[in-house]
């Protein structure tokens, strides 16, 4: 059994987020085969050395004793959580993947993303998003000491939660051209993504084949997750 979550946003605004995803990682995530997370862990990650906070050394705790219990962990970073990185990953005892991530299951093959690449009509945000994803300008960002870094990452928080109200909620959504060059890039995969809070199955007629688009949930006041067993395929699952 495989499980697919994104979007949990952890923060210290949220702290009942925090406990569903505990008592996930201890309820129904024990004892599968792998979890993939693939993006927005966190609602903003300034560096790895933020798990001198003990309620982040806390998440990388949970994951590590899953981790070492069996469980396969993969992490992809968000849009929010861009900045974990390989040292987060080894503290959990997950592999870091980055997009787009091939993987086969059953017969069919499958692209993970975390989405935001997909919401091309958000021009702005796709420029951030370059600059982000920059060597250079994370290079620079990392060399400020973790204070300065907290402060950056809350300024980009609130500056993004101002620009969100003035956009159509519909630029944040998918644009349906990219996820059909996606599909096509992928020789005509299934997608399986988060980001857009739009959790569905939705069907994409590319090139006269018919392939998948799983959204998975952000959560709220419990846990959400997409199941995948050999038996039964794909569910949503919660509690």
């Amino acid at each position: 059994m495989i499980h697919f979550i994104s979007d949990l946003h952890l923060s210290p605004k949220h702290p009942q987020v925090a406990a569903a995803f505990l008592r996930y990682i201890g309820g129904p995530a024990r004892g599968i085969e792998a979890l993939y997370i693939l993006g927005d862990l966190f609602d903003a990650w300034p560096g790895d050395d933020a798990l001198v906070d003990p309620a982040a050394r806390g998440i990388a705790d949970a994951l590590a004793a899953l981790s070492a219990n069996g469980t396969k962990i993969y992490i992809m970073q968000g849009n929010r959580d861009f900045m974990l990185d390989r040292g987060f990953a080894a503290a959990a005892g997950a592999s870091l993947i980055e997009e787009p991530y091939a993987l086969s299951l059953g017969e069919t093959r499958h692209v993970l993303m975390h989405g935001d690449a997909l919401c091309t009509d958000d021009v702005a945000y796709q420029q951030f998003r370059t600059m982000v994803r920059n060597p250079q300008w994370r290079a620079a960002v990392l060399a400020k000491n973790l204070q300065e870094r907290l402060a950056l990452a809350a300024e980009i928080r609130m500056k993004s939660e101002h620009a969100k109200q003035d956009k159509d909620t519909e630029i944040m959504d998918v644009n349906i051209a990219a996820v059909e060059a996606a599909i096509r890039d992928a020789d005509h995969a299934d997608l399986i993504h988060g980001h857009t809070h739009r959790p569905a199955c939705h069907s994409h007629v590319v090139d006269g084949k018919t392939c998948k688009r799983w959204v998975l949930h952000d959560w709220r006041d419990k846990a959400e997750w997409l199941e995948w067993s050999p038996e039964g395929g794909f569910a949503f699952r919660s509690c």
